[in-house]
C-alpha cells in the first residue's frame, strides 16, 4: 500500500472504528467535513451541529492502534479496504440510505461489480429446499451472475456451494470482521469463496459475531444486488426483512411458493402477497431481468429432473398438492407399504414431493 494511500484510508478505518458511528452518524459527519475533517473539528463545532458530547469525545480520541492494526491486515494478499470515496466502492451499494462507510473484502474484489443475484431463506431447510437453492444457483451462477448471500447455515451455503459447484463466482456478506468465519462450521465454505468470489463486511477485523450485526448484514446483501430471491422462509423469517430491505431498495424480489401446509412456505407466499414476483423455474427470473435473458438461453442453463420409472409416473398423479397418508396411498395404488415408501424416498430426493406432519406427503411438482 503507498503511503498515500495509507494516509487515505486510515481517516476512513479510524471513522468505522470509532464508538458509536454506525452509517447514519458517518453520513451526517461527512455531509458537513471531509473526512480529514472529522478528526480536526474543534470539539464546539461538533458539538453545535448536535452531535453528542459522548460521540465528540469519541472522535477526538479514536483508537489509532486499532487502526495500525487494520492496516497491517491490508497488507495480506487479497485483504481490501474501500471507503465511499474509492472508484473501487460497488455503485450499486452507494444507492442505498446507510451504505457503509468503508466496505473490507477478501477474494475478488472486482466481483462488487459484477451482476449479482441474491439468494436468502431458512437456516433449517428441508432438503427439498436446499435442491432448490443448490439448483437455482448453479443455472443462475452458468448465466453469469453472481451469487450473494449471508454465509448462514440452510439457504444460503446451498446458494453459496451451488456456485461453486459449476465453476461460478460468489459473494458472502458477514456479519463478523473478515478474519473470522461465522457460523464456525464454514471455514473450508469461507475458504473456498475466497478463492472463487469474495468475502465482504462493514465490521472490521477481530470484529466477534453479535445479534444486531445480522440486519445491518442483510441491508448489504440486498444493497449489493440486481435481484433477491427468497427460496424457503418461515412467516418471521429474518429472509422477510432482507426481502423488504430490498423492495425499500427498489431492487426485484422473487419467491418459491410453497404449500399452505408448510410452515417454510409461508414467509415466500406472504411475500409474493406483497407484490414480490412469484418463481417456479429460472426462467422466470430472466423474464424480469429481461437484459440477461439471451445470455441464459445461448448458455442453456437449466434445472434438470431426474425421469420418473412408469411406477414412479403412476403414484405421483395420485399425490395430491396437499397432504395424504402413506396408508390412503397404498390403498389407492395396489402397492405394498415397502413399494410405495420406496417409491415416495426416491420422489422425495428428486424433489417432487414433501413430507408432511404424522407422515403425510404433498406434492410440490
Amino acid at each position: 500500500m503507498s503511503k498515500d494511500l495509507n494516509i487515505h484510508i486510515k481517516y476512513w478505518l479510524a471513522l468505522t472504528r470509532v464508538s458509536g458511528v454506525g452509517p447514519v452518524a458517518a453520513q451526517r459527519l461527512l455531509a458537513h467535513f471531509s473526512i480529514e475533517q472529522i478528526f480536526h473539528e474543534s470539539r464546539a463545532g461538533l458539538i453545535s451541529l448536535g452531535f453528542s458530547e459522548k460521540l465528540v469525545d469519541a472522535l477526538q480520541n479514536p483508537p489509532w492502534q486499532r487502526v495500525e492494526e487494520d492496516l497491517l491486515w491490508l497488507e495480506q494478499p487479497e485483504n481490501f479496504a474501500f471507503s465511499l470515496e474509492d472508484a473501487a466502492y460497488p455503485e450499486q451499494l452507494k444507492e442505498i440510505a446507510d451504505p457503509p462507510p468503508v466496505l473490507f473484502v477478501k477474494g475478488i474484489s472486482e466481483l462488487l461489480h459484477q451482476s449479482q443475484l441474491a439468494m436468502v431463506g431458512s437456516r433449517n431447510p428441508s432438503g427439498v429446499g436446499v435442491k432448490i437453492a443448490t439448483e437455482f444457483a448453479q443455472a443462475l451462477a452458468e448465466a453469469g451472475f453472481v451469487i450473494t448471500s449471508g454465509m448462514a447455515l440452510g439457504i444460503d451455503a446451498a446458494s453459496h456451494q451451488g456456485a461453486l459447484n459449476v465453476g461460478g463466482l460468489t459473494i458472502a456478506v458477514a456479519g463478523t470482521g473478515l478474519d473470522r468465519v461465522y457460523p464456525a462450521c464454514h471455514k473450508k465454505l469461507a475458504t473456498d469463496i475466497v478463492a472463487h468470489g469474495a468475502l465482504v463486511s462493514e465490521f472490521p477485523p477481530g470484529t466477534t459475531a453479535k445479534a444486531g450485526h445480522f440486519p445491518r448484514r442483510n441491508r448489504i446483501i440486498s444493497g449489493l444486488c440486481q435481484g433477491l430471491l427468497v427460496v424457503e422462509a418461515a412467516q418471521q423469517s429474518g429472509s422477510l426483512i432482507t426481502a423488504r430491505m430490498a423492495l425499500e431498495q427498489n431492487r426485484e424480489v422473487f419467491a418459491i411458493p410453497g404449500s399452505i401446509h408448510n410452515p417454510l412456505a409461508r414467509g415466500c407466499n406472504a411475500l409474493i402477497r406483497e407484490g414480490a414476483k412469484l418463481v417456479e423455474t429460472v426462467e422466470d427470473i430472466f423474464e424480469e431481468l429481461g437484459q440477461y435473458n439471451q445470455v441464459y438461453k445461448s448458455i442453456g442453463a437449466q434445472i434438470e429432473q431426474t425421469v420418473l420409472d412408469l411406477e414412479q409416473q403412476n403414484l405421483l398423479k395420485l399425490i395430491p398438492f396437499s397432504p395424504i397418508t402413506v396408508d390412503n396411498l397404498v390403498q389407492e395404488s395396489g402397492y405394498s407399504v415397502d413399494v410405495v415408501s420406496s417409491m415416495l424416498l426416491v420422489l422425495e430426493l428428486q424433489g417432487y414431493v414433501a413430507a408432511a406432519a404424522g407422515g403425510s406427503y404433498y406434492r410440490i411438482q
